[in-house]
């Protein structure tokens, strides 16, 4: 959809989101929000994605330390070659660390994920190389405040982690 006819929500908040007064905002309780907001969408939607108009997935994944299911909405990249593999960004929106659900996947590859209400398991592994450029240039297509996080960041590699549907 050109942006022009996008509702003007799904044009504003990526631009407050990716700013460094909405990452003080919403960083923190974000993730709360879009729970609650699944459950009451019967586990279809998220208000990060109704918002946005952002693709968004429930990510749950075991906590390397704790062994706990996690689940964080997380922005996801389609990979238009393969339907059944997904791209996560682990920016934390360009902030100082990491985000724990990279270590987690990284301790512990399976996970579940929740796209638009249907439930998948997946397999992750890091990419790199080639592999690596090619999904962040669609990252950067999908949502362009990855930049602007990876400029943040600058101090550290932004990690991409993909995940492949297990059948």
């Amino acid at each position: 959809m050109p942006a022009s006819s996008q509702p003007i929500l799904h044009r504003l908040i990526p631009h407050i989101s990716s700013s460094r007064i909405g990452v003080k905002l919403f960083a923190p309780i974000l993730h709360h929000v879009d729970r609650v907001f699944l459950k009451l969408s019967g586990g279809s939607r998220t208000l990060t994605g109704a918002l946005s108009g952002l693709p968004v997935v429930m990510l749950t994944t075991k906590g390397a330390k704790s062994g706990l299911d996690r689940t964080v909405p997380l922005l996801y990249i389609q990979n238009p070659d393969h339907p059944d593999e997904i791209a996560l960004i682990a920016s934390n929106w360009g902030q100082y660390a990491y985000p724990a659900w990279y270590f987690n996947l990284s301790a512990n590859p399976q996970a579940s994920a929740n796209i638009n209400g249907q439930i998948k398991t997946y397999r992750a592994h890091e990419a790199s190389g080639d592999e690596y450029e090619r999904f962040w240039q669609l990252a950067t297509k999908v949502y362009f405040g990855f930049p602007r996080y990876k400029e943040r960041a600058s101090h550290r590699r932004i990690p991409i982690m993909i995940l492949t549907a297990q059948n």
